[in-house]
């Protein structure tokens, strides 16, 4: 298991951050790296998120110094979902089958989470993301077609999208992890128009599913300070509470969001108007 560590920044500070800093401290520019686990230990909520590619061999979720606690899940909740071949996830030695577009939530206190693929040569793709926890709730399998759906935009905003809500409390208990995909309608191209803020939740956002051409400008930054980081595909982007959260893509793309924070009321935002932003 490798893992990086992001540390916190005040917006005060980020205000001066060229594009080279932008991406240093919020950019992750490979998740997903074949037989590997790649984690990214952010100080923004002490949430950890990256990918797994299990081939030839299981890969496990470790506790240890950087946590802590003896195990990954001791202290923490986890969600996982499989953008790859089909796979599953052991926890606690009970095997939980994985399809592509599946997903999963481990409630915290288990002690063993291992990966595997079910075809090496197909390996499974698994994002994870995990915050801390205070209490221990059921491991749940979600499969894609038990995703909460929500329909949302309008062709007039290009903006129409289908949210895939999989932890979330429409579909399972959790502490503070809240997670699911968004796919755009063709022709659409804003994630959210016009941007919003959540104070009381951060956000990490995966984007995938996208042409090797294609890119995507994710917002950021404060709204009358706003930057942008440019993403292709398989990249990921943490931001902060402070931080807008709209983007816009070149073609067609989806994106995995997780958020953890004080509350799990998905509409609980502040809508911003076209003259809040500069």
């Amino acid at each position: 298991m490798q893992m990086e560590t992001r540390y916190a920044h005040h917006p005060e500070d980020v205000k001066g951050y060229d594009s080279a800093a932008l991406r240093r401290h919020f950019l992750v520019e490979r998740v997903f790296v074949t037989g590997e686990l790649n984690l990214v230990y952010s100080h923004v909520d002490r949430v950890v998120f990256g990918g797994a590619v299990p081939t030839a061999r299981t890969l496990e979720l470790e506790g240890g110094k950087a946590f802590g606690t003896p195990n990954f899940l001791d202290r923490r909740e986890l969600g996982v979902i499989n953008l790859g071949g089909n796979g599953r996830v052991l926890v606690d030695g009970e095997a939980h089958p994985l399809a592509h577009r599946d997903g999963l939530y481990v409630g915290m206190g288990k002690r063993s989470v291992r990966l595997e693929s079910e075809d090496p040569a197909h390996p499974a793709k698994f994002y994870l993301m995990s915050c801390p926890a205070h209490a221990a709730h059921p491991t749940v399998t979600i499969p894609r077609a038990a995703a909460n759906p929500r329909k949302l935009g309008s062709p007039e905003s290009c903006n129409v999208r289908t949210i895939y809500q999989y932890v979330h409390p429409a579909v399972c208990a959790s502490c503070q992890l809240v997670m699911g995909w968004t796919v755009l309608e063709p022709g659409s191209v804003w994630n959210t128009y016009p941007p919003h803020t959540h104070e009381r939740r951060m956000e990490v956002y995966l984007y995938f599913d996208m042409a090797e051409a294609t890119r995507v400008f994710h917002f950021h930054g404060q709204p009358l300070e706003t930057r942008h980081l440019v993403l292709a595909n398989e990249q990921a982007v943490i931001s902060p509470s402070w931080s807008i959260h709209s983007g816009v893509g070149s073609g067609p793309y989806s994106f995995i969001w997780g958020m953890a924070g004080e509350n799990q009321t998905f509409d609980d935002m502040d809508v911003l108007g076209p003259d809040d932003i500069r």
